[in-house]
């Protein structure tokens, strides 16, 4: 991979590459692209940027004051496998060409003033995370909405409401059943080679990869693994990911998504992410506390917990974030922490003897989150629990479902809804502003996007379900 400006040009000279792809994320978390003739790009790319419109990007700038540059950053350069013509891709940042600013709305630089912040603080100089996305892989999907009439149907071979249907050849049932997809091997199994793939394309890629396997849902429900890496670097590796997966399943007649809830009855998506902070080269979440952790990882918890309704606002988006978030689908809906409760949305994995795999693993969060925002919002609230020395309570290590409705009453919960979690964000962000981190112009106008473009406009359209609630009273 190269690491410079200068190694990048060598590469895109040695490999004969025509075209220099250009991505960076949007601010609800897409990557978005530009295609560039390889002679357009040279070494002033790398520090000035490379011009574009950007009054037309969600959330971004206006028509009147639409110019803005995309930076890329050489240790992000690929070679595309999914392009006919040698393509190399680079991830960017964005800048305010006219002042030579970063771009205050780009999410990618949201992400480096939190790492700036940390090191500021004196605390740490790295945060590590490691987010483990889900993914469902259909064979089709179609939706609709209009004035009169509301739909969507996704379907998959191995999907269990299939074990009627015909098929070509006959159908040989190995229909995975709810909630037992983890992890039968094949014929049950009929997405290794896929997923195999996925994983090899990931390596390409740089993605420095560690596993695969089937989920626990029906309907070809997946989890491929990479290894965790400091807070841009993982966001980028998640972002190739997403990239990948889907762009394979599509060489197959497959399509990925990685909304946490597609399908009633069955376990949705989440993307759990492991974090840690290290200074000098040392992991600091190691101790003799509680399950192994320090007084600073004990804090860490106690920011995020404190802050954790607020938090999902960024690290849980979408309306459809919180069909997930439901009790009895393994839904960490207990904000509580604890070593081996699933049902608390931190865990502590177990790792050994070894001081620098010990972590937290926080389970709240999905894939349709932008990681750059997800992570950086989530390492504010572990600092901002650090300073003040926030203790997390009492773990929950007993059997969520043996405790009385009293003893249950007294765990918080995440919220209900989006629009419930952008009410938190509104009253809870000051943690964010630390450091002009986050700014009250980009808290501002992401809940505005939030609420009028997905929660608002989704409380107000008639569901399919309400008809057959209603449509006879």
């Amino acid at each position: 991979m190269a690491q410079s400006p200068q190694e990048v040009l060598n590469m895109i000279k040695e490999q004969d590459i025509k075209i220099i792809d250009l991505k960076f994320i949007d601010m609800p978390g897409i990557w978005q692209h530009c295609s560039f003739y390889h002679n357009q790009i040279d070494e002033s790319s790398f520090t000035d940027g490379v011009p574009f419109d950007g009054s037309s990007i969600r959330g971004w700038k206006t028509i009147n004051e639409s110019d803005m540059a995309m930076v890329p950053d050489p240790a992000t350069a690929w070679i595309d496998p999914f392009m006919e013509v040698p393509t190399l891709s680079m991830i960017c940042s964005i800048k305010e060409p006219r002042s030579g600013q970063p771009y205050n709305r780009c999410p990618r630089v949201i992400a480096q003033k939190a790492l700036d912040f940390l090191a500021n603080t004196g605390l740490g100089d790295t945060a590590f995370f490691g987010p483990e996305a889900e993914f469902f892989m259909f064979d089709s999907v179609e939706y609709g909405q209009e004035m009169h009439t509301s739909y969507y149907k996704v379907d998959s071979a191995e999907g269990l409401w299939n074990t009627g249907r015909s098929e070509p050849g006959g159908n040989l049932g190995n229909k995975i059943r709810n909630k037992q997809g983890y992890f039968p091997v094949s014929p049950s199994d009929s997405f290794q080679d896929i997923r195999t793939e996925m994983l090899l394309t990931m390596a390409d890629c740089g993605v420095p990869i560690e596993k695969h396997h089937h989920e626990v849902a029906t309907g070809g429900q997946a989890e491929l693994g990479f290894k965790f890496a400091s807070l841009i670097q993982a966001a980028d590796y998640l972002m190739t990911y997403k990239y990948t997966i889907k762009n394979v399943a599509k060489r197959y007649g497959k399509t990925v998504t990685f909304m946490p809830k597609p399908l009633f009855g069955d376990n949705g998506s989440g993307m759990h992410t492991h974090q840690s902070i290290w200074k000098d080269g040392q992991p600091l979440f190691a101790g003799d506390k509680y399950a192994g952790l320090s007084d600073m990882a004990l804090y860490y918890i106690g920011g995020l917990l404190k802050h954790a309704p607020a938090l999902l606002a960024l690290t849980n988006p979408t309306t459809n974030s919180y069909k997930r978030l439901v009790p009895g689908f393994e839904a960490p809906v207990n904000l509580a922490y604890s070593q081996g409760n699933r049902s608390a949305s931190i865990r502590i994995p177990l790792s050994g003897g070894n001081p620098k795999a010990k972590r937290l693993e926080f389970r709240c969060p999905d894939a349709t989150c932008n990681p750059y925002l997800a992570f950086a919002a989530m390492l504010m609230a572990g600092i901002d629990g650090i300073k003040n020395q926030i203790h997390p309570g009492e773990p929950l290590d007993v059997d969520i479902y043996e405790l009385s409705p009293e003893e249950l009453s007294k765990v918080p919960s995440t919220p209900g809804s989006l629009m419930d979690a952008l009410e938190c964000l509104e009253k809870d962000h000051a943690f964010l502003l630390a450091g002009d981190v986050f700014t009250e112009d980009f808290v501002k106008t992401w809940i505005s996007y939030k609420l009028n473009n997905e929660a608002i406009p989704v409380s107000i359209r008639p569901h399919p379900y309400e008809f057959s609630l209603y449509y006879d009273c």
